[in-house]
């Protein structure tokens, strides 16, 4: 029996990651064990391999799947999962699957071998008190500030909830402002 076949029938033919049934194909797992078997390859969806292969491509909502299939008994599946809910931590609700998520030594062993340790580019965004900030935190402003681009001024003591950051440059946070998203630099902000 053919690889593909092996994954289709232990699949169900659905990707086992988000359980879509279009454009199925075979993904073999980074960093596996030498072996090549159905335990290192997954059948995943074209939406689910194209950001797995790309991370400019991923979508934190469409990984809310994987609350269901970080359960599945495939070894394969685990990786993956563990993987994509590490890439996604700052998000803040992976974390908590992070936590709940059991693996047997030797699967999160090889989980952990395909995650880059970027502890070294990545960025630490502080508030004005030198307070570190993470995505979903709720600041408020300590200034009035003039939004480019528009007549808009956000006036000091102004909250604003769920902010995102920039993983580019660790001066920026985004977040709404009278329902507009706009850029904010983190001097002018502290943590509520």
């Amino acid at each position: 029996m053919s690889l593909e076949q092996n994954l289709r029938d232990r699949s169900g033919n659905v990707c086992e990651l988000c359980n879509s049934t279009t454009d199925l194909d075979i993904y073999t797992v980074p960093d596996s064990p030498e072996n090549i078997t159905a335990d290192t390859h997954i059948f995943a969806c074209g939406t689910c391999r194209t950001q797995l292969q790309d991370a400019e491509q991923i979508a934190a909502n469409h990984w809310r799947c994987l609350n269901d299939s970080m359960w599945s008994q495939i070894p394969a599946v685990q990786v993956v999962a563990y993987r994509m809910l590490n890439q996604l931590k700052a998000q803040g609700w992976p974390q908590d699957l992070l936590d709940m998520m059991y693996m047997e030594d030797e699967v999160k062993e090889w989980a952990q071998a395909g995650i880059a340790d970027d502890s070294s580019k990545g960025l630490i965004h502080r508030d004005s008190n030198g307070v570190i900030l993470e995505a979903g935190d709720s600041v408020v402003l300590i200034k009035d500030l003039k939004v480019k681009g528009s007549s808009m001024v956000a006036k000091q003591g102004t909250a604003v909830r769920r902010i995102s950051l920039d993983h580019e440059n660790d001066k920026y946070i985004e977040g709404k402002v009278d329902g507009q998203q706009i850029v904010l630099i983190t001097d002018y902000v502290k943590k509520l």
